[in-house]
């Protein structure tokens, strides 16, 4: 065999061993700027601890900053599909950049698992799964702890943008279902640094209780305005707010409050029996390991509940095609749409057609503020 032969044979076998195992290719666009940070900063933590691999395939990810903003975020997602051609798009952190960022995935035809909660129509969410809760189950569990607390009036005080007016649709009917009357509706943005005027407001209709609609940091404001407005009644905030970073800026006007959240920020406090338990505290111990002690937080374990979904996807797409191509993305997908009680930190995933939510009663607790910290309602 001479030199020149064995040189083209050994190119042809090193070609053939490439398009075999060719990367995984992952876009990641995350809010590690602007006003919801706290919620992509996690996130991007989590994506350290992934591993280097998956069913044999290296993982490769594609982190680009969208800053909190939408239009960077469909710029971040047409280049992840146009010029690295990613298998799947991861993010994003806000409620709005997920929307945006749905659009070129289903245009695309690129599989995407959103970070933060939005029930899509149908027709515009086909190539989008979610991995937060969804709003709705929320909005229900909040409602029905609202009326076992006797909570017959309460001030709605949220967001105005996606997030916002989506809770307020659901939880407006979910509260009309329980005998609760909304009597005041007020809005404010996640770049506001005072909401006093809306917290007179709201004071002047005497509610039972409030409900703060905001994400992160930004979900600290109206409650601190309230306490010191010397509001005492009760406040509930939503999944949204349900960070460490939140008790933080809060401080003591924070104590109190209650919550639906994830089932992994309490993972050690959960039954034996619960099957996110294990999932749960397996990430919480690894994450504060690396980042410090109460460092978790219900977004960044959403960047593991995604490598979670990955795992049990991935090797299912590859028996029906090779990573970089338009088949293995269409096989991802319906991977996804089609395995059923994938256990996450969060709770257990059954996505079907009908619903890219995935999640059932499994995937909420109800937490309260007692000294600063988290603590589950049994």
């Amino acid at each position: 065999m001479n030199t020149a032969f064995r040189a083209s044979l050994l190119a042809a076998l090193l070609a053939a061993t490439a398009a075999a195992r060719a990367d995984i290719t992952i876009g990641v666009s995350l809010s590690l700027t602007g006003p919801l940070s706290s919620l992509g900063i996690p996130q991007k933590n989590s994506l350290a601890l992934w591993p280097d691999s998956i069913a044999g395939e290296k993982i490769k990810l594609v982190v680009l900053d969208d800053a909190t903003d939408p239009t960077t975020a469909v710029k971040n997602a047409r280049k992840f599909a146009t010029e690295d051609k990613v298998d799947l798009i991861l993010g994003s952190s806000s409620v709005p950049n997920v929307i945006a960022i749905a659009g070129v995935a289903l245009e695309q035809k690129v599989p995407q698992l959103g970070m933060a909660p939005f029930d899509l129509p149908k027709d515009k969410g086909q190539w989008t799964f979610i991995l937060p809760q969804p709003m709705g189950l929320m909005a229900e569990t909040v409602a029905q702890k609202m009326k076992a607390d006797k909570v017959q009036t309460v001030a709605f005080f949220g967001f105005n943008e996606s997030y916002g007016d989506a809770w307020k649709g659901l939880f407006g009917a979910a509260a009309a279902k329980q005998g609760i009357k909304v009597v005041a509706e007020e809005r404010y943005a996640p770049m506001d640094t005072s909401v006093v005027a809306q917290t007179v407001k709201i004071l002047s209709t005497k509610p039972d209780a409030v409900l703060i609609v905001g994400a992160g940091t930004p979900a600290a404001l109206p409650q601190l305005s309230l306490r010191d407005k010397g509001y005492t009644g009760r406040i509930y905030q939503t999944h949204g707010a349900a960070s460490p970073e939140l008790l933080r800026v809060g401080g003591k006007a924070m104590e109190g409050t209650v919550m639906p959240a994830g089932p992994m920020l309490v993972a050690e406090q959960l039954a034996a029996g619960n099957p996110v338990k294990a999932p749960g505290v397996d990430y919480v111990t690894r994450y504060e390991q690396k980042y410090g002690a109460a460092s978790r937080s219900q977004f960044g374990a959403h960047a593991q509940d995604a490598l979670l979904v990955l795992q049990r996807v991935v090797p299912l797409a590859l028996k029906k095609a090779k990573p970089g191509t338009p088949e293995f993305r269409a096989a991802l997908r319906d991977a996804i749409e089609s395995e059923k009680e994938m256990v996450v930190t969060h709770g257990v995933l059954n996505y079907t057609p009908d619903n890219h939510g995935g999640f059932d009663g499994r995937g909420v607790v109800m937490l309260t503020v007692e000294k600063g910290q988290f603590k589950l309602i049994k």
